[in-house]
């Protein structure tokens, strides 16, 4: 409902609401309802006022869903522009310290001792046989129709899923990983927004894809073993959720190209 104008018609009307109320001859005694019907249409004339003043001319009840995807997407877009800004200045720097590397000893040996660590820590490719899993959400999510009465809920990829997915991998030898062709290391986070996945600052939609190097048997293994993943696998039986492992003869998991820096860190006792 919009209010855009309005305001003196219920001026006028609460003055005569009040000039009601005030006392007049009369032949005849007064009877209740003539006091209460006032009140009401007082009672009434501030509701109306304060809403109307409140809208200013806009609609109270007006959807924000085409704003907040609006919004969600100029987020995206600085978030692209950011990371193209910060990989040109990662490029400058390792640029001027290769440089810098040529005659200064102190730099190079500090460069060759973190090149050492590059790839343990994910910031090389690595290519190798693997296992990749997907994960879907069940078809037509509206129709609840089913055996067992399932609710959207039980038809969509949790954040648990992917993430049972993930550790059993990860026991089971995996020797680097991705999720939608993003690396994966020590301070990624797995989250899931509604039936999306958020990581790192990016959103993702279903399918979920996750590849791990390693030996696809013992992958095979470990994620059989894992009780998280023996649920999701029921769900799938019994919802029609989409889960499917494919072994890879060869496979590249990319570099991680984000920013390494910890926001915070917490020392276990």
């Amino acid at each position: 409902m919009e209010y855009t104008s309005g305001a003196t018609s219920w001026r006028e009307a609460l003055r005569r609401a009040v000039a009601g109320l005030l006392p007049r001859r009369s032949v005849r005694p007064r009877s209740g309802w003539s006091v209460v019907v006032p009140l009401i249409a007082v009672a009434a004339g501030l509701l109306f006022t304060t809403s109307a003043t409140t809208a200013d001319g806009t609609a109270l009840r007006e959807d924000r869903r085409p704003q907040l995807a609006q919004l969600i997407e100029d987020r995206r877009e600085r978030v692209e522009a950011s990371d193209k800004r910060r990989a040109a200045l990662l490029a400058q720097v390792e640029a001027e310290t290769d440089v810098l590397a040529g005659s200064d000893q102190p730099i190079a040996e500090q460069q060759r001792r973190g090149d050492k660590s590059r790839q343990a820590a994910g910031f090389t490719a690595l290519r190798g046989p693997g296992l990749t899993v997907r994960l879907d959400d069940a078809p037509r999510l509206g129709d609840t129709n089913r055996p067992g009465n399932p609710s959207n809920d039980d038809l969509v990829v949790h954040q648990s899923d992917v993430q049972a997915v993930v550790n059993a991998l990860w026991a089971g030898g995996a020797e680097a990983m991705s999720i939608m062709d993003v690396r994966v290391i020590s301070t990624s986070a797995v989250r899931c927004v509604g039936n999306t996945l958020l990581l790192h600052g990016r959103v993702y939609s279903p399918p979920f894809k996750i590849t791990a190097i390693g030996n696809p048997t013992a992958l095979q293994q470990a994620l059989a073993a894992s009780e998280g993943v023996r649920l999701f696998r029921d769900a799938v039986n019994h919802f029609g959720l989409g889960y499917r492992e494919t072994v890879e003869g060869s496979v590249t998991v990319p570099a991680y190209d984000g920013s390494s820096a910890l926001n915070s860190v917490e020392v276990p006792k």
